[in-house]
């Protein structure tokens, strides 16, 4: 058993559309689940941050750099054994330029899971709660890496910031990632599903691209106390899935419904909690 390189992982992608862990690289045996499992699962997770901190101080923190530290989580988890499947990334690969990537919401696991692969296709920027740009000695290496803060106490406030920094973004021929639910939530509710990024898309004239994400092997911690509040207990018999649906264009209130739609089918395709009353 061997770690993928990020390069072939990335060069699988592209020419196949799809990557899944394979007996080269899964460890036979899954992890048992415990403290140590979580602890150690959680480290390579967490440890993206100050390491992207130090690298900004010495001032040799690039997206690549940054990437290739994110891609450690992948085969962190394909070394306690648990399967990573990524597919319909064909539609990706078909769309030239920049678009605006929404994604549910599930943990803290998939921000540190989908920069090596969005930068695939190119540069992007995120649109983040503020407070996780504004750790310490986090903020500058945070705007290297094309996190751009939300306040998300003012929906009127982050809307204007969304338009004006996605707008501009987009222009400069960056890809904007948005997750629609604002913060982790376990059920993929319509509720709490804001349409804010199919607006960017139709302001800025490019598609949607919609991202199910199934990483519930880490998930936040029920009570929502502590500093580690984000970090739940690992469970290593659950997979990690990432789909790419195919471009959706159009007006704002038709590709947020297509979205929303797309999203829920594949997460009830896996088994995952969603509600579809508004």
């Amino acid at each position: 058993m061997t770690d993928i390189p990020l390069d072939r992982f990335r060069a699988r992608l592209v020419s196949c559309g799809s990557y899944s862990s394979g007996p080269e690289t899964l460890s036979p045996v899954r992890r048992k689940p415990g403290w140590w499992t979580t602890f150690s699962f959680t480290w390579s997770v967490f440890v993206v941050f100050p390491f992207c901190a130090i690298r900004e101080f010495f001032r040799s923190l690039t997206t690549e750099v940054w990437a290739r530290q994110c891609f450690k989580t992948v085969q962190k988890a394909e070394r306690f054994g648990i399967p990573v499947t990524l597919d319909g990334w064909e539609n990706r690969v078909k769309v030239s330029g920049p678009v605006v990537y929404l994604a549910n919401h599930m943990s803290t696991l998939e921000t540190i899971m989908l920069p090596p692969v969005l930068l695939t296709f190119g540069p992007f920027n995120i649109f983040v709660k503020a407070s996780l740009s504004h750790l310490p000695c986090l903020e500058k290496a945070a705007a290297h890496m094309g996190l751009i803060p939300l306040s998300r106490k003012s929906p009127r406030e982050d809307l204007m910031q969304v338009f004006s920094k996605g707008v501009e973004q987009i222009k400069a021929g960056h890809s904007v990632l948005i997750f629609p639910q604002g913060s982790r939530e376990k059920v993929f509710s319509r509720k709490v599903y804001s349409s804010i990024g199919a607006k960017l898309a139709e302001k800025a004239g490019v598609p949607v691209v919609p991202i199910a994400l199934k990483t519930d092997c880490e998930p936040t911690r029920p009570d929502g106390k502590g500093w580690f509040k984000d970090f739940g207990t690992v469970d290593p018999t659950k997979d990690i899935r990432i789909r790419c649906g195919a471009p959706i264009s159009g007006k704002a209130k038709d590709v947020h419904e297509n979205v929303f739609a797309w999203i829920k089918a594949q997460l009830d395709e896996w088994g995952m909690p969603t509600d579809d009353a508004h």
